[in-house]
């Protein structure tokens, strides 16, 4: 063999290894891991706005339930086809009442509370509300409430429509950061 045959074939190994490895790492963390997601909308606003880059964490949901102020992305109930961004407010089994502009959460045990929302902004105009939530149903709402298509409208969100949460914001690069718009609240 020719010394330019043998570098030749070398290269083509060295391109194929790296291929294999590309398909055996990229591609299942992108179909079983992370997805990419761009917001779209005011519903979220001022935590996210229109055009941002994001990308879903898929597999936390697998190993534990979603909780109380994860911001989650899901196939909208009423067309599967269509994604949403929201923030998870009550969880199953709750009563969510939103009465004069404030959301009250009766837990499974019992205890009434007014939810605590650190990241609204300013106040939010809303016709009252009461959803009893069944045993894998979220109630999700926009941080933006006054523009937000949310629970309040369509009802409770199963627990098989949510794709993930928000993992990582990538665009625009001077708010990059993880786990964007998390709160831990309480009611």
């Amino acid at each position: 063999m020719t010394p330019s045959k043998s570098r030749f074939l070398h290269q083509v190994w060295e391109l194929t290894r790296f291929v294999l490895s590309v398909l055996l790492i990229v591609i299942p963390i992108r179909v079983f891991i992370a997805k990419p997601f761009i917001v779209s909308g005011a519903s979220m606003y001022p935590t996210f706005k229109d055009s941002e880059y994001l990308i879903i964490d898929e597999l936390s949901y697998y190993l534990r339930p979603p909780e109380r102020g994860e911001v989650a992305i899901f196939k909208f109930p009423k067309d599967e086809s269509k994604y949403f961004i929201k923030r998870i407010i009550g969880l199953p089994g709750e009563t969510i009442t939103v009465k004069n502009n404030q959301v009250t959460i009766k837990t499974a045990t019992g205890q009434t509370e007014k939810l605590a929302e650190p990241y609204l902004k300013e106040a939010f105009k809303s016709a009252d509300t009461e959803l009893t939530l069944g045993p894998k149903e979220y109630f999700v709402m926009g941080d933006n409430r006054d523009v937000s298509y949310d629970s309040r409208a369509w009802g409770a969100l199963p627990q098989n429509l949510i794709a993930g949460r928000a993992f990582i914001r990538l665009f625009p690069p001077n708010h990059i950061s993880l786990l964007p718009g998390a709160f831990k609240v309480k009611p």
